[in-house]
C-alpha cells in the first residue's frame, strides 16, 4: 500500500488506516476477541500502519485492548488516540490543566512512551482552541506526543489552532453519505497542508451493506441512537445504494470497496492527503477494505455517486453541534 504524510512534518502512514473504535468494545455489537486480534495483525500485513483509538472508547478499554498489539509491533505502527470525551461526569473537557493527565493515562493504558498523533476529540467552545492546543503543544515539547490532531473542528478553529502549533491531521466523518466538511474544512486543511483522516467512511456500515436495518442491530449497538438509523430513515438510506451496487457489480468489487475508492479519489479532487480509517473485526473484511486503495473510479462513476449525500435521510448526530458542520 502506498504511503502518505500526515501534515508537512507528520508521520508517513499507509494511505488507508484502521479505525479501532469497535475492535475491543461493543459499540457495533459483540466482538470475538481472537478474530479481532487476528484482524489487527492482518491489517498490518497489508500495509495499514495508522491505528486510531480514543480514551473514551469503552472508558479506556479500547486502548488497553490495543496494548499487546502495540507491544509486539511498536516500530511498525503509528498510533493515534484522542482526549476530551473521557470524563462522563463533565462531558466534553478541553481544560488545558487536564490535558497532560489525559495523555499520561492513555500512555499507561496503551503501554507506550509516546503517542504518535494526539487528537482533541471534540470542542468545548467555551474554551479557546488556542489555549487547548497550547497545552497539547507542551506535550510535544515534553516528548509525550509526536504530532497534534483535531477532530470535528470548523475551518476557523483549524486555522486558529494551526497558528499556535502545526496540526498534522484533522479527523472528521467523510463518506458518500457525509460530505458537509467539503464546504469549508477540507479547503482549509488543503490550504494549511493538513491531512484529512476520514472516520466512518462506510456510513457506519450502511455503504458496506452490513446493516440490513436498524431493527437488526443488537440492543446495545451505538447506531440505534443515531438519526440515520431511526425508523424510516434507515430504509430510505438503503434505497440510495442502487448506483453504488451497480458500479460494484460492474467492477467485480464490493460496495465497501467502491465507497472507499471514491473517498481515496477526494485526495486528487481537493489536493490534500486523505486517509480513510474503516474499522473491522474480521481479517477477511480488512483485506477487502484494503484492496480499495488500488481502485480508481472513472469520472462517469464518480458522477453517478454524486447525488447520494444530498438525499440522505437524517443528520449524522442528534445534536449536530457535536460535529463541525453544526458550528460552521
Amino acid at each position: 500500500m502506498d504511503n502518505v504524510m500526515l501534515g508537512a512534518g507528520g508521520p508517513s502512514v499507509g494511505r488507508q488506516g484502521f479505525g479501532a473504535m469497535a475492535i475491543g468494545t461493543a459499540y457495533y455489537g459483540s466482538t470475538d476477541e481472537a478474530a479481532a486480534r487476528a484482524t489487527l495483525e492482518r491489517a498490518l500485513e497489508l500495509g495499514i500502519t495508522l491505528f486510531d483509538t480514543a480514551d473514551s472508547y469503552g472508558d479506556g478499554a479500547n486502548e488497553r485492548f490495543l496494548a499487546p498489539f502495540l507491544a509486539a509491533h511498536r516500530g511498525e505502527v503509528v498510533i493515534a488516540t484522542k482526549f476530551g470525551l473521557a470524563d462522563r461526569a463533565r462531558g466534553i473537557v478541553n481544560d488545558p490543566a487536564a490535558i497532560r493527565g489525559f495523555a499520561e493515562a492513555s500512555l499507561r493504558r496503551l503501554g507506550i512512551e509516546r503517542i504518535d498523533v494526539y487528537y482533541l476529540h471534540r470542542r468545548d467552545t467555551a474554551v479557546p482552541v488556542e489555549d487547548t492546543v497550547g497545552a497539547m503543544a507542551d506535550l510535544v515539547t515534553a516528548g509525550l506526543v509526536g504530532h497534534l490532531g483535531l477532530s470535528e473542528v470548523t475551518a476557523r478553529e483549524l486555522r486558529a489552532a494551526h497558528a499556535v502549533h502545526p496540526i498534522a491531521a484533522v479527523q472528521s466523518e467523510w463518506s458518500l453519505f457525509s460530505r458537509d466538511i467539503e464546504a469549508r474544512v477540507v479547503p482549509a486543511a488543503a490550504e494549511l497542508g493538513v491531512a484529512l483522516v476520514a472516520y466512518s467512511p462506510l456510513g457506519r456500515g450502511v455503504l458496506a451493506g452490513a446493516v440490513p436495518s436498524a431493527g437488526g442491530l443488537e440492543a446495545g449497538d451505538y447506531r440505534r441512537r443515531m438519526p440515520r438509523f431511526a425508523a424510516g430513515n434507515d430504509a430510505a438510506n438503503h434505497d440510495l445504494l442502487v448506483p453504488l451496487r451497480d458500479i460494484a457489480a460492474d467492477r467485480g468489487a464490493t460496495t465497501a470497496q467502491i465507497a472507499l475508492a471514491w473517498l481515496h479519489g477526494r485526495q486528487d479532487a481537493f489536493g490534500l492527503p486523505v486517509v480513510p480509517i474503516p474499522g473491522s473485526r474480521r481479517p477477511q473484511r480488512v483485506a477487502e477494505n484494503a484492496a480499495a486503495a488500488g481502485i480508481r473510479l472513472s469520472a462517469d462513476e464518480v458522477a453517478r455517486l454524486e447525488p447520494l449525500a444530498a438525499a440522505v435521510a437524517g443528520d449524522r448526530y442528534a445534536d449536530m453541534t457535536f460535529a463541525s458542520a453544526g458550528r460552521e
